[in-house]
């Protein structure tokens, strides 16, 4: 994988990771084309990158993760149904990921539920993420699993998880990406225990790909969600459902016309 590659993978991580559009859809697209092989390597790149990502969240909400133990033990009782389901279900989840189908379908259903959401969900009792109790941010932890299926979207899922408990997509958005310092630092941290435990080095030149992938991914993360803070608070979902909608409909497309798409 060349320095281009790894800038662009990374770039797509912070454009897509707390936007609801899924980024590995995003990923298998562009490796697709970009002819880079699903190698150990590749894999570990795409998912520790996420470490840059977590960066922009705790730079732009540094003052929310000093502010009470209580909003630890929210992010905790919120981070438990992910870690309990993902170690329980690792292979289920891998083989899944072998399926760009799967992924497309997913970004295709995930479409069409954004397109209603808004409507579903139009009443909100909680304006504030500091007004969430325990028992919301476990049931939110809840929704966060549903992302466990590639295509899904860690942050739509969890997002549209907090909106179905009456909580503003403003406030709900922002609990979604507290949720995800814990829930991508785990997968980081999983994902190169694994790595590691293979047998596999990392060479001089992919440690520099690392560094640069998490750079570009925290500065490009940071404008991400600035941007959708902003969008997501006037506009909501649907721009959201029909890009979705399109990308799935691009995979599936591609896939039915013989083009080769290899989960990265």
């Amino acid at each position: 994988m060349s320095i281009l590659h790894a800038i662009i993978l990374a770039i797509i991580e912070g454009l897509t990771e707390f936007l609801p559009i899924s980024s590995t859809g995003h990923m298998i697209l562009y490796s697709s084309f970009a002819g880079i092989a699903s190698e150990p390597f590749v894999k570990l790149f795409t998912v520790a990158i996420q470490f840059g990502a977590i960066l922009s969240v705790l730079v732009l909400y540094i003052k929310r993760f000093f502010r009470s133990i209580q909003f630890y033990i929210k992010l905790f009782v919120a981070f438990i149904p992910a870690a309990v389901f993902g170690l329980l279900l690792s292979d289920v989840i891998d083989s899944l990921l072998e399926s760009a189908m799967g992924v497309a379908v997913s970004l295709l259903i995930g479409g069409i539920i954004l397109l209603f959401v808004d409507k579903w969900f139009d009443r909100p009792r909680i304006d504030d993420s500091e007004d969430i109790d325990l028992w919301n941010a476990f049931k939110i932890g809840l929704f966060q699993c549903i992302a466990m299926i590639p295509g899904v979207s860690r942050s739509g899922a969890s997002i549209v998880g907090g909106m179905s408990q009456g909580i503003s997509r403003k406030a709900a958005a922002e609990f979604s990406f507290f949720l995800a310092v814990p829930t991508m630092f785990a997968a980081t941290g999983k994902k190169m225990l694994d790595y590691f435990m293979d047998g596999n080095t990392l060479t001089t030149e992919q440690w520099k790909l690392f560094a640069i992938g998490n750079v570009v991914a925290f500065i490009v993360a940071m404008l991400a969600i600035r941007f959708f803070i902003s969008f997501l608070t006037k506009y909501g979902f649907k721009v959201f459902g029909w890009y979705r909608i399109i990308m799935g409909l691009i995979i599936i497309g591609l896939l039915l016309s013989g083009m080769q798409m290899e989960v990265v």
